[in-house]
């Protein structure tokens, strides 16, 4: 039974051969590498929103160099931990799909059979995670809008994602987890001293959310040695910065031939009230 609503009336889809449709006869056709789009124009702000293919290729090519790891495997171990067998897990914001496919494979190598659902705003994200994990179905959608059914999810993860509260409670079941992954505040200050005049530390906001109950964070701490130019140049790339920062900082960052760099994760663990 598939947990995607339809987003122009709400009802549940099913699945039919190559699409989803549900019973007022809204279809939606499954893209040839497997994910449904269910972002209506009407909620999309420009043509193509969310991440850009740019940003999509760099993200993939670093994490799978493995220098994120330490943290997912971490995120791996704490989602098994609140997963029931036979459970139902939404990454919301699941971008190119590396943590969903981490997370799916170690709940496998657990013995639970989970169902696993990804959505992403940007379209060649969905298509991205759609290629890389085939266990999982992925969704083109807003985490504004959740193409949802309610309380369908016993556990809900976004990492480096805006942030839904209303959406993702509904989505939740009753006492479900909910996972959010944020930098810490010395994430990346090898980078920015490289790049930046003055560089800053992240802004770590207040753990408490209204609607949740905060169980705990896990730090996730530790540093990565880049060898070429051409991770550094991903690392860059896949984050914000990229789109922030002036041509003399990025000529200091082009210049650089190697990298040593902290980076810092919070795994915040919350439990639906």
């Amino acid at each position: 039974m598939s947990m995607w609503s339809c987003p122009v009336c709400g009802k549940i889809l099913l699945k039919r051969e190559k699409s989803l449709a549900c019973k007022n006869n809204h279809s939606f056709d499954y893209a040839r590498s497997g994910y449904v789009n269910l972002l209506p124009v009407s909620r999309k702000r420009t043509k193509d929103p969310g991440d850009n293919a740019l940003m999509i290729n760099a993200r993939r090519s670093f994490l799978r160099s493995g220098y994120y790891k330490p943290m997912s495997d971490k995120l791996c171990e704490i989602v098994n931990s609140f997963m029931p067998s036979n459970g139902v897990l939404l990454d919301a914001g699941c971008g190119e799909g590396y943590y969903t496919k981490n997370v799916t494979e170690y709940l496998s190598a657990s013995g639970k059979n989970s169902e696993i659902y990804g959505i992403d705003i940007a379209k060649c994200a969905a298509d991205a995670a759609a290629k890389s994990c085939k266990e999982a179905e992925f969704a083109v959608g807003s985490v504004f809008h959740l193409p949802v059914i309610d309380k369908s999810s016993d556990v809900l993860m976004s990492l480096f994602a805006p942030y839904c509260g209303d959406e993702f409670s509904r989505v939740l079941k009753s006492d479900g987890k909910m996972i959010l992954v944020i930098p810490g505040k010395d994430h990346l200050w090898g980078l920015k001293k490289a790049v930046y005049d003055t560089p800053y530390e992240n802004d770590v906001q207040d753990y408490e959310l209204s609607g949740f109950e905060f169980l705990g964070t896990e730090k996730v701490n530790f540093e990565i040695f880049l060898p070429n130019a051409e991770d550094i140049h991903n690392l860059f790339t896949m984050t914000p910065y990229y789109y922030k920062t002036g041509r003399e900082e990025h000529i200091r960052l082009e210049n650089l031939k190697e990298l040593h760099t902290e980076v810092s994760f919070e795994i915040l663990q919350y439990r639906k009230r």
